[in-house]
């Protein structure tokens, strides 16, 4: 018999939107709990990353999960969008680290890796999976789905499908080199 269950909130960072995503790992077995979006609109930079804040704060509190799994930044061709997507991550960090809770990072690589099997597979069919994963009726919204990806990548140790060893390299453009 499996001890109790790990809830493990997974978060896709963004400026605008914030994806986040919680489930249940009992034993192997993933239950899914509750996912959506934190949306912080147009306002100024200091605004959104206060909406971000408050929202997984609310999310914490409200869902008590015990481990936080993050996608990590990549560096793109706009510097000052990676920049903000920096920003959002930096606050995602901190409500985890405000809440005491411990954080693991995941490269978008290694979480495609892990759910789809296909660290290059594009955001539909990791939607897909995502849904056969957990049961669901439907296939979250993309944001969402990244993040209940990320916590799904966590709760298989960061392995997952296809395990792909990540010591020794580095990101690059997105990528393991």
């Amino acid at each position: 018999m499996a001890g109790p269950a790990l809830r493990i909130l997974g978060i896709d960072p963004g400026l605008r939107i914030t994806g986040f995503g919680i489930i249940e790992k009992n034993g192997s077995k993933l239950a899914y709990v509750v996912s959506g979006c934190i949306r912080s609109g147009d306002a100024e930079l200091p605004e959104r990353l206060k909406d971000i804040l408050e929202g997984l704060r609310e999310i914490i509190e409200k869902h008590r999960p015990q481990q936080i799994a993050l996608e990590k930044v990549f560096v793109n061709v706009n510097p000052a969008s990676t920049l903000a997507l920096g920003q959002a991550r930096g606050t995602a960090i901190c409500a985890a680290v405000d809440a005491g809770l411990p954080v693991s990072e995941y490269t978008a690589l290694q979480v495609k890796q892990a759910v789809v099997g296909n660290g290059h597979a594009k955001k539909v069919q990791v939607q897909d999976m995502v849904k056969r994963l957990l049961g669901l009726a439907g296939a979250p919204s993309a944001d969402a789905a990244d993040a209940l990806a990320c916590a799904i990548c966590h709760a298989h140790g960061g392995q997952g499908l296809g395990a792909i060893p990540t010591s020794g390299f580095r990101v690059k453009r997105g990528r393991l080199v």
